[in-house]
């Protein structure tokens, strides 16, 4: 059996390198730090406040992290949509990670009430303007990811549009779109513009790539869905596009609405029937859910939080 030092000359040989060279390297290397591997001091130094407001630094840091719990579903996401033929063993292994980020969202959310001083909040968000965390390019990406894009589309054009429609079509009624766009004129809010400007052909090239290979097709692709499995995705499906809304409508409303003001959003969008999942009826996995749960998607909402305790072993039976 090949020893540590052997192991390590093999593997550099085969890749056509001398060992000795990168062996005499290590003499010299220094030892790796958690400061450096994780580079905390690069990731500390990532809060730049817009104005003197000490809690404007919460709200930077808190939709950071928002942000790496988006990559971490987006990871996982990405390795689903590359995988060959997954196994329901490997799909539940995922979507439980799925579903564990996704809670991690909502429970932190309450940091964006306790976290900020009410009239200070109130004031700084005017600073922020047109930003919007609609804005958020990964929270599209991870959408594009799930699911097929018709479902995607506005509620109303799901109602009137084409029966079989393209890219182009599904992109142009988008339901994210109805944040941005007035109504009566159709003209796009500056939000939406540069949110479009900068990552519109990289959302349309990801529609592209993935099609056909989205969470929801690899589910349809098994011989069959068990409950184990089935039970997960409509747990990712209420906590991702009804529960992740309702928490971020009841802080929407704690600061734009608590007094009845109804002010604007930073986005300049009609937050109450955007943010509301009743409204928008957007889900990535329809076949699962009875027509009566499709009607009262986000009514009577109980925001009941993902369990570990959900979590159940996987037998053969189920690894097809």
């Amino acid at each position: 059996m090949l020893n540590i030092t052997d192991k390590l000359v093999e593997k550099y040989r085969s890749l056509g390198e001398n060992p000795d060279t990168y062996l005499e390297g290590l003499l010299h290397a220094k030892p790796i730090t958690y400061w450096d591997y994780v580079e905390v001091e690069t990731l500390l130094s990532l809060q730049r406040p817009r104005t003197n407001f000490k809690d404007e630094s919460i709200f930077i840091m808190y939709h950071q992290v928002t942000e790496l719990y988006l990559k971490m579903m987006l990871h996982e996401l990405q390795q689903i949509v590359d995988e060959k033929g997954p196994t329901t063993a490997y799909l539940i292994n995922k979507v439980d990670r799925l579903n564990h980020y996704t809670s991690m969202l909502i429970n932190s959310f309450d940091i964006m009430k306790v976290g900020m001083d009410y009239e200070d909040y109130n004031t700084f968000r005017k600073t922020l303007t047109p930003a919007s965390g609609f804005q958020s390019a990964q929270f599209r990406f991870i959408e594009l990811h799930c699911t097929s894009l018709v479902n995607l589309t506005g509620h109303r054009y799901k109602k009137e549009g084409s029966n079989n429609p393209n890219l182009e079509e599904c992109f142009e009624h988008i339901y994210w779109k109805d944040a941005g766009t007035d109504p009566r004129t159709g003209k796009k809010s500056l939000t939406l513009q540069l949110f479009e400007e900068k990552y519109l052909p990289a959302l349309a090239q990801t529609a592209k790539t993935v099609a056909g290979n989205t969470l929801e097709d690899k589910m349809a692709q098994l011989p069959y869905v068990p409950d184990a499995l089935r039970n997960r995705l409509r747990t990712f499906d209420k906590l991702y596009n009804i529960d992740w809304p309702m928490v971020h409508l009841s802080t929407a409303e704690y600061y734009l609405d608590k007094k009845g003001e109804n002010k604007q959003a930073t986005g300049g969008s009609d937050w109450k029937k955007y943010l509301h999942p009743k409204y928008q009826q957007r889900k990535f996995f329809p076949s699962l859910w009875t027509e009566t749960e499709k009607q009262n998607w986000g009514i009577n909402h109980k925001n009941e939080h993902y369990a570990s305790t959900e979590h159940t072993t996987v037998d053969a039976s189920t690894s097809r």
